[in-house]
């Protein structure tokens, strides 16, 4: 018998393989071997294996993925992964985002080089005879979500005098995030203000509640408010009315530890507290502020929320609690080990997200609508300049200098560009196109270009645990691009900007590619990103996902040496020559053996062996953690 690789207790969901066959969950206990994924009965009181249920031979798997969990799924089936093979679905519930992480990651990398692997998969649950994601009612139909499967490579391709068209690169429609684990007909409680845009969208007043009529765009659904209006709301501004955290003011979405102690310190208050998610997924941490002995300085210390395999949460010993609230009202009134009880809590919700466009729909911006209050800089594509747009919004304007961009082929582009929205992504809000020259709205980000900032703008000599912040910020960014099927094909320190916050995202994404400079797309020429690109595009021009990996360790460089140029002492012609060669950057004086072996796992010799952005960012986020 082939020895175990992974053994874990999962609830698995009945195959359903009749229309009419009742669906029941039973804990099972799952071995990985090389050659099968098995499950068997268990008997807990002797501590052994009982009979086999059921097996799935690993040569046979066409797909593993995540699965969307089901509307008021119970806590024990929050974290479903499905394994598609010749049977159909085999859904199997893991305990948390953990342990379905490893072993989707696991079982991906066992079946990667499996004959006839799936390009699509359904992200929903079949349920008594139908798709719950598509509605499609043959179980053996062709998914609806493309896959990008297992880190294939793109589709690459030259252009004379274009480079590859957005076709040429699978963007056959416009890329989509997964859709949310919801549904039309939900409610969902709105976290932000937002005064509509256009006359198509729908006012929303932070804490009502609305009910979804229609999601067919990811990034803006029709709802309908209390007094039955009805119109477009960004759906990132709403939670469903099931998510409890979002609920309570001390909750802080997409913080870091770095963003975390400084706004503390800005409140300057003991006892100051919030609860974010921390830098292990799905695992949340309590930040707190306290003043020993009257100091005026004070310090911040870190709480991991830890659970019991009951599923119970607790921040020190015999302290245990069905939920977060519970835990976090307990502690306001009892330390219980902590350096202080939490007293005040400290808030950034105030300032809402970006959305994907000025309004449902909108993509075409009026021109007149924007005021221009001062240059930021010039850049490949013209001048850029901070404005307004309807005089209250800030904005970044592109102004396309004539003869830089093949226009035509952006503004196609662009609807597909604007549909991209993430955190760590600088948001595209629209183009003017009517007039010459063309103007590209953007989010505009006051701390402006990363480069810049590791520079000049830190204040202070930074620590490590801001460092690693940053190489996590972009790599999630990445991360999603990559979900979406999409290059950069420029990523580097100059084209990623800080926000207010110390929040690094990335901006000219896929532009590119609509460079008309021929010096641009020269080996040769200083404009063509020499220092930043691997030996296959120096030498054969060929672009991928994983020539973006390699730009990737390249931007973590000049993360760690505050802005250093790669290879200062050698010319465009001599790095060609010497990278090709096997030559690579060296380790920074700033980043630890750790850290540089997650630079040197993107400048491998063989593409396909470099990691892809969803591995590096778990990577990153897995020694963030450590700093918990």
């Amino acid at each position: 018998m082939s020895a175990s690789i992974l053994e874990e207790f999962f609830i698995k969901r009945s195959q359903q393989k009749k229309k009419t066959s009742p669906l029941n969950y039973k804990e099972r206990l799952f071995v990985l071997t090389q050659e099968k994924l098995a499950y068997y009965d268990y008997d807990l009181e002797k501590g052994r294996r009982k009979s086999l249920r059921g097996t799935v031979d690993l040569q046979k798997v066409k797909c593993v993925e995540m699965v969307h969990p089901e509307p008021s799924a119970p806590m024990e089936r929050l974290y479903p992964f499905q394994v598609i093979y010749d049977d159909g679905p085999l859904y199997i519930f893991a305990k948390n985002v953990d342990i379905q992480l490893a072993w989707i990651r696991k079982l991906k990398e066992m079946v990667r080089f499996n004959k006839d692997l799936k390009q699509k998969y359904h992200p929903c649950f079949w349920v008594d005879g139908l798709w719950q994601c598509c509605q499609q009612e043959v179980k053996q139909a062709m998914g609806c979500r493309v896959l990008d499967v297992f880190g294939s490579k793109q589709r690459t391709g030259s252009r004379k005098p274009l480079p590859p068209t957005p076709v040429e690169e699978a963007q056959l429609s416009p890329p989509e995030p997964p859709k949310p684990a919801a549904s039309v007909g939900m409610t969902v409680i709105a976290e932000y203000e937002y005064t509509p845009l256009t006359p198509q969208d729908l006012e929303l007043r932070k804490d009502e509640e609305y009910t979804i009529l229609e999601m067919c765009d990811v990034n803006w659904w029709r709802a309908r408010d209390k007094h039955g209006k009805e119109g477009y709301i960004p759906s990132n501004f709403v939670v469903q009315a099931g998510n409890v955290l979002e609920r309570f003011p001390w909750y802080c979405k997409n913080m870091n530890r770095s963003q975390a102690e400084n706004l503390l310190k800005k409140e300057n208050k003991d006892g100051g507290f919030l609860v974010r998610d921390s830098s292990k997924v799905g695992k949340y941490t309590v930040s707190v502020f306290t003043k020993i002995s009257g100091e005026t300085a004070g310090t911040c210390r870190h709480y991991n929320i830890c659970t019991t395999s009951q599923g119970q949460f607790y921040l020190a010993d015999k302290h245990f609690f069905n939920s977060i609230p519970e835990l976090i009202t307990y502690h306001q009134h009892n330390a219980a080990g902590m350096v202080s009880r939490l007293k005040y809590f400290v808030s950034n919700r105030a300032q809402p997200p970006s959305t994907a466009g000025l309004g449902y729909g909108t993509w075409e911006i009026d021109p007149r609508h924007l005021t221009f209050i001062k240059e930021l800089g010039n850049g490949q594509f013209g001048v850029v300049k901070y404005g307004k747009w309807q005089g209250q919004h800030d904005v970044a304007i592109k102004m396309i200098k004539e003869g830089s961009m093949s226009e035509d082929d952006f503004i196609e582009e662009a609807k597909i560009m604007m549909k991209l929205c993430h955190e760590n992504l600088v948001q595209l809000y629209g183009v003017c196109t009517k007039q010459r020259p063309i103007y590209i709205v953007t989010e505009f980000l006051s701390n402006g270009c990363l480069l810049t900032y590791l520079k000049e703008g830190l204040t202070q000599h930074p620590t490590n645990l801001q460092l690693l912040e940053m190489c996590k910020d972009v790599a999630e960014g990445m991360a999603y691009l990559e979900s979406s099927q999409y290059l950069h094909r420029d990523l580097a320190a100059r084209n990623c900007l800080v926000d207010s916050n110390g929040t690094v995202k990335v901006t000219d994404f896929g532009l590119s590619r609509y460079v008309l400079d021929d010096e641009y797309t020269s080996s040769e020429g200083s404009k063509f990103p020499v220092r930043w690109s691997p030996p296959e595009v120096l030498l054969y021009r060929k672009f991928s996902s994983k020539s973006d990996i390699w730009a990737y360790g390249i931007l973590m460089w000049e993360i760690y040496t505050l802005g250093r140029l790669p290879y200062d002492r050698l010319s465009n012609q001599e790095i060609v020559e010497q990278v090709s060669r096997g030559m690579r950057l060296y380790r920074p004086q700033l980043a630890n053996d750790k850290v540089y072996s997650i630079m040197t796992s993107c400048w491998t010799e063989k593409a396909d062996e470099r990691p892809i952005f969803q591995e590096l960012a778990l990577n990153v986020q897995d020694l963030l953690y450590e700093f918990q």
